[in-house]
């Protein structure tokens, strides 16, 4: 008999790094490969995993997030029974207030989970692009007899320091947590996934809510608490595709790996479809003279000019004469004739004047174009 699991996913991040892009839009709500917005990947991992309880926790400047999400239709989360719940900050409890920590938003819900009464609670985020089979994860922690199991990536040791970085013995048993160390011991980096016996969790919650020096997180406080304990925790091996999308140029590159084909067919896989919302715009249109170069180009497109590697969502526009490379085109956006656009993100509903130049690819990091930049062009 499957146990029962119940799926928190954090979606309150503000996504500073991302500047513009989370000037007033939740990180894991920001449009993604040409159809998507970031938190389809990990909604469709709960749908094709089976995992159909699920609470979404949103903070910061949720409103186009919860207007994509709904009731969660795309992804078969809009049931009578469990389905998928947004919860908000200021009604998980009376006088609720801003969560402190990704152990809080947890603690803050507790009432919501007790609900539930499940043997399992997964803790994952909405801001991270990958594809993963959470019953797999579940099986190793029911096989390893643990209390708590994290999954981790192997990343290059030059890296490690970056991490949250987990020290194991052969049999993947985690004996210590090391936040970026300068001198990493392993480079099995934590990837946020976790998966807690609820009993056990709920009662580090509770004793963590208490302690005013805490910082309320997981990586910081929860985990290390279980360790000195004594807890049975494992570590679990995920091998696939995991991106942080955390920074300008990490979103650049993880949209540039779609058109790669490894990554690409794997979003094409029927037995692990990644939802999101449907659009209603026509069929896309790409004119005789046009030229296109792998590119992703969504439904509702007028291509006249030349777009090389790079990803277009829907509504878009490009004029004869216009040249758009290794460039992400939010929807909606109109490139006018004879305009050059390179290393570039345009955000959504923004118009480029006939013979613009942009080239983003001398500075450090792809150009973001709002139309506040636009207008300065004028």
């Amino acid at each position: 008999m499957k146990k029962n699991v119940v799926g928190m996913l954090l979606a309150g991040g503000e996504g500073k790094r991302l500047g513009l892009l989370t000037k007033s839009l939740a990180k894991p709500a920001v449009p993604f490969g040409g159809k998507y917005r970031i938190i389809d990947f990990t909604l469709s991992n709960c749908s094709n995993s089976g995992i159909h309880t699920v609470g979404v926790l949103t903070q910061y400047s949720p409103l186009v997030l919860n207007t994509h999400i709904g009731i969660g239709k795309p992804w078969d989360l809009d049931r009578q029974e469990a389905g998928l719940t947004i919860l908000s900050p200021y009604t998980a409890k009376q006088g609720g207030s801003w969560y402190k920590g990704t152990a809080d938003a947890i603690y803050q819900n507790i009432h919501y989970i007790d609900e539930h009464d499940p043997d399992y609670v997964l803790v994952i985020s909405g801001d991270h692009i990958y594809q993963m089979n959470y019953d797999q994860l579940i099986q190793h922690h029911e096989e390893k007899q643990s209390d708590a199991t994290i999954s981790v990536l192997e990343v290059p040791w030059e890296e490690a320091s970056r991490f949250g970085i987990l020290n194991t013995h052969e049999n993947l048993e985690i004996y210590e947590f090391d936040e970026k160390p300068a001198n990493p011991k392993s480079n099995l980096a934590s990837m946020g996934i976790y998966i807690f016996n609820w009993k056990a969790l709920r009662s580090y919650l509770i004793a963590d809510a208490k302690l005013e020096e805490s910082d309320h997180d997981f990586g910081k406080d929860i985990i290390p608490a279980m360790l000195n304990d004594g807890k049975r925790m494992y570590a679990y091996r995920f091998d696939g595709y995991w991106k942080d999308v955390g920074t300008i140029q990490s979103y650049w590159e993880a949209n540039m790996d779609l058109l790669e084909e490894d990554l690409s067919m794997s979003l094409n896989n029927r037995e692990w479809r990644t939802y999101s919302q449907d659009t209603n715009f026509p069929p896309q249109f790409i004119d005789s003279n046009a030229v296109v170069e792998n590119s992703l180009i969504n439904s509702g497109s007028w291509i006249s000019g030349t777009v090389k590697h790079s990803i277009l969502f829907e509504g878009i526009e490009v004029n004869s004469g216009a040249l758009v490379n290794k460039s992400i085109l939010h929807p909606n956006v109109k490139i006018g004739k004879n305009c050059t656009i390179d290393h570039a993100i345009i955000m959504e509903n923004v118009s480029i004047p006939d013979g613009t130049e942009i080239d983003g690819s001398k500075e450090e990091e792809p150009v973001v174009i709002n139309n506040e930049y636009v207008a300065q062009l004028n």
